[in-house]
């Protein structure tokens, strides 16, 4: 932790001051360029505008866009809640809104873990099934265990890791690195929140994509799991 905390400190603090300077001059330079801007009035806006952007509401010309609580918003963010991934990019703002949350979190959190168990234990008895097969075939016991599990490995990282920032590429204009950098920060529940899809006033998306994009969470977490617990196992 200590050792992790250096390094990000010395990758991320030098561009987290220019972030700054340069807000900074933006905004002494809006002042300057328009007098009739007043600084307290200016920065009530810009605390508005912050805040209407943490609930989804973003402006565009003389209208706002709104969605992120319609029903495949509200599902995704169900999913969110329970797989415990919390990006932050949105929440309820309803006293009702939050209070049922929490009940639903309550429920819902543990029948996802037994969900995601019950998906882990069909993906391993399936790479045993074909593993034994081979056997059978080949008679090449310790050689067949072993390839199953490297087919496993390599068609979870195709499916879940490698393949999706492709997708992403295409429907939110991500760069492949950054759709990779979304996919591991999902499936491994860390959720930063600084990347998070289907929220980009500017495009349309498919009505498919977040139901999709749902399936793959529940699915890739199972299979991460297994990932990390043979990571645990190396460890131990």
């Amino acid at each position: 932790l200590g050792l992790g905390a250096a390094v990000l400190q010395a990758l991320e603090r030098p561009a987290e001051v220019r972030a700054a300077q340069h807000l900074l001059r933006e905004h002494w330079e809006l002042l300057a360029n328009h007098t009739c801007l007043q600084g307290p009035a200016l920065q009530r806006l810009i605390e508005g505008i912050i805040q209407a952007y943490k609930s989804g509401i973003t402006l565009q010309g003389n209208t706002t866009s709104l969605g992120r609580w319609d029903y495949s918003g509200s599902f995704f963010f169900s999913i969110s809640a329970i797989t415990t991934i919390g990006y932050g990019n949105l929440s309820p703002s309803t006293v009702v809104g939050r209070i049922f949350c929490i009940v639903f979190a309550l429920f819902g959190i543990p029948l996802n873990l037994v969900l995601l168990n019950e998906i882990g234990q069909l993906m391993l008895l399936g790479v045993q099934h074909c593993a034994h097969r081979l056997e059978e075939v080949f008679h090449l016991q310790t050689k067949a265990s072993f390839l199953m599990k490297s087919c496993a490995l390599v068609t979870g990282l195709l499916l879940f890791l490698l393949l999706p920032p492709l997708l992403f590429s295409d429907k939110e204009g991500w760069s492949y690195e950054e759709g990779f950098y979304y996919s591991f920060i999902t499936l491994s529940t860390i959720g930063f929140g600084d990347y998070v899809i289907g929220m980009n006033p500017d495009r349309t998306y498919p009505s498919w994509y977040k139901n999709v994009i749902s399936l793959w969470i529940l699915f890739g977490m199972a299979w991460l799991a297994l990932v990390i617990k043979f990571c645990i196992n190396i460890l131990e």
